[in-house]
């Protein structure tokens, strides 16, 4: 009866991970933002290397969120 069913997790678990992926592809996109902003201020081009990077962290928090789930659904089937 203590075990753990792995088809019947809490629901606030769920809200959790839906609210934590959200959260990470923000603050990757805001840093991307910060970086590039950073970058085109020593380098030039402002604009460019800012769209970059909101681009490049928005990427990286893709690729983050897809290793999160991707753990959180091994974790499930176990």
């Amino acid at each position: 009866m203590n075990q753990k069913d792995p088809y019947n997790q809490s629901p606030w678990r769920a809200a959790f991970l839906v609210s934590a992926l959200g959260f990470d592809i923000i603050v990757c996109t805001f840093v991307g933002y910060w970086l590039g902003n950073f970058a085109g201020k020593q380098f030039g081009d402002v604009k460019s290397w800012t769209v970059g990077g909101v681009l490049f962290g928005f990427a990286i928090g893709i690729a983050t969120v897809v290793l999160v789930l991707k753990k959180f659904l091994e974790d499930k089937q176990e």
